[in-house]
């Protein structure tokens, strides 16, 4: 409710079960009450059951789904393709980014299928998503914008099913790609000691919004699992601002909700979670797009510490701190982040609760919690209203009210009245009264009175009026909200590959069934379903070789080191694997080693 208050059009929120966030299930009550106040100002509500399934899970799978359907949901967002040959009710279907939809052949494959939308692969380029749009049709775009980043293509990796039997494409990632690596050659000798090699610092598009519109995409996606309400309050926020500012300047484009945001903060993203922030491949490979110190979040830089006493620590830099703030550095020879919460500020002196000693001149610090900041969005920080206007006229047989809102809904009341001339002018007394809203979603910026008169109408008998007035043109609003039904029917197109392996996540017959009758062959079933040895667990378009300076298309400079190379963290051996070809680094599982 908050993400609509400070300017979504649209939210995707967990199911009660099957969605790729395990721990983020939502009830079906909770689904609805968000459903009911999204629709008042005519935002959407995608609800994501996009893990794989077996076959026992399918009949409960429909079950919800028409359980969602009938209270309202704008859309459902899949990854099984056995759910197409379930019984659906007329709803939506989009296309997950677990789908791994990276081309223009799968993408016009899903549109054909019948799913209105689809969700693009995080690591494309502008380019390539400017050929997808301009080669696809009756579908609609979506792609991320900010959040953070898997390494590996969604839905392509297998790492945290394989050590841990916590699939990912089930909801239950163990994030084996956040840890500490120390990276080896083929010998055993050492790289690069203890870094998270495989970290991505977070997606960050903010500077390329108009870009990424322009290119064909109609739905930017903000990443929320299991983030805070102050995370999404002000990202959501900082987006709102940014893409109002496009389509103020932009006419072709047409915002897909109503409603105007009005807030009690600047947003500021660096005061959010982020570790550190990356264009990702928007605009070309880049070798900095890695978080190699830390998984956390480091917020907002904030500068050098100048000199170490005692008892407190001074820094350059302007930014104020605050009592209670957090701030992290990196600690000795950049290992570790290390945290210290700031007790007391007097003047440039930063006086911290813990130990500081640590601390050396020249460390750079950042706040990763600004204690004023965060005091300000746990209250409520902003208001969303829509613009309507109300016309008030005398009748022969008494008074005709009729409001319009900004998008054009009307609600309108006659009341029989006896008319008594007013002693004194009652028009501002009228305005004053009708212009009242409360705690309503609406805000009155013009009032036009047609009088024949200067007619008296007591005060409880407006304020009634207007109630009633405001309680109809919110019923029409709610009725107004159109979710276009969508009759699914059996396809039987060819599928883009002929050969699905275990990449294709097959986990039920249904979706085995849904495969062959698009002319495709069913090879092998999911890796969660049956465990192939000697395969890729990861593959990614992050590429160790290159962000070390030695990739052969772009460097002169050869790969010093031996190849394959390892990522080893305690007992767990990774060998990469690198397709220059394709620009793709694949992950492999080796057996135990005690190095």
């Amino acid at each position: 409710m908050e993400a609509i208050n400070h300017g979504a059009d649209a939210v995707y929120i967990g199911a009660p079960k099957f969605g790729a966030r395990s721990a983020a299930g939502n009830s079906l009550e909770d689904i609805q009450a968000l459903i009911q106040y999204a629709h008042q100002f005519d935002a959407r509500v995608y609800v994501a059951l996009n893990t794989i399934l077996s076959d026992s899970e399918l009949s409960e799978t429909e079950g919800l789904i028409w359980k969602l359907y009938k209270i309202g949901a704008d859309a459902i967002i899949i990854q099984d393709m056995g759910i197409l040959m379930l019984d659906l009710p007329p709803i939506p279907l989009h296309a997950s980014t677990q789908n791994d939809n990276r081309t223009i052949e799968k993408i016009q494959f899903m549109a054909d299928a019948g799913f209105s939308q689809v969700v693009l692969a995080r690591e494309l380029t502008v380019q390539e998503i400017k050929n997808i749009a301009s080669n696809t049709s009756s579908v609609v775009l979506e792609a991320f914008v900010h959040g953070a980043l898997c390494v590996c293509y969604s839905g392509q990796c297998y790492l945290s099913e394989a050590i841990a039997n916590r699939s990912a494409n089930k909801g239950a990632c163990a994030q084996f790609c956040r840890l500490p690596y120390t990276l080896t050659n083929a010998d055993g000798e050492t790289i690069i000691p203890k870094k998270h090699l495989l970290s991505m610092k977070d997606l960050n598009l903010s500077e390329q919004l108009e870009e990424i519109i322009d290119a064909g995409v109609n739905s930017l996606k903000i990443e929320g699992r299991l983030k805070d309400m102050s995370y999404v309050k002000n990202v959501v926020a900082y987006y709102r601002i940014k893409l109002d500012e496009i389509l103020s300047r932009r006419e072709e484009y047409i915002r897909a909700s109503a409603g105007t945001c009005t807030y009690t903060f600047e947003p500021h993203l660096d005061k959010s979670f982020n570790r550190g922030y990356t264009e990702y491949f928007f605009n070309g490979r880049r070798s900095d797009m890695w978080s190699l110190d830390t998984p956390k979040s480091i917020g907002e830089p904030i500068g050098k510490v100048k000199e170490v006493f005692d008892k407190f620590f001074t820094l350059s830099g302007t930014k104020k701190l605050n009592n209670g703030d957090g701030l992290c550095f990196m600690g000795h020879n950049q290992k570790e982040l290390q945290g210290i919460r700031v007790n007391r500020i007097d003047g440039e002196k930063v006086f911290p609760a813990e130990n500081h000693l640590q601390l050396k001149k020249g460390t750079f610090m950042y706040r990763n919690y600004d204690h004023e900041f965060e005091k300000v969005l746990s209250k409520k920080s902003a208001e969303r209203k829509i613009d309507a206007t109300i016309l008030l006229k005398d009748t022969e047989k008494g008074f005709y009210l009729c409001i319009e809102d900004e998008t054009g809904i009307t609600a309108d009341i006659e009341f029989g009245s006896e008319k008594t001339p007013a002693d004194k002018e009652q028009h501002s007394n009228i305005v004053n009264n009708l212009q009242k809203t409360g705690n309503t979603i609406f805000r009155i910026t013009r009032i036009d009175i047609e009088f024949s008169n200067n007619w008296f109408i007591p005060s409880s008998q407006l304020s009634e009026w207007r109630r009633s007035l405001l309680s109809n043109l919110l019923i029409k609003r709610v009725a107004s909200h159109i979710i276009e039904p969508v009759v699914h029917t059996p396809t039987k197109h060819q599928f883009p590959v002929k050969e699905i392996t275990y990449l294709g996540n097959v986990m039920n017959e249904k979706s085995r069934r849904f495969y062959e009758l698009h002319q495709a062959n069913v090879t092998q079933m999911a890796f969660e379903k049956k465990r192939i040895d000697n395969v890729p667990l990861m593959f990614t378009r992050h590429c160790i070789k290159q962000s070390l300076g030695y990739c052969p298309k772009e460097s002169a400079t050869r790969m010093p080191y031996k190849e394959p190379l390892y990522l080893l963290y305690n007992d767990t051996r990774l060998r990469l694997e690198f397709d220059c070809k394709i620009c793709e680094m694949k992950v492999y599982h080796c057996t135990t080693t005690n190095n």
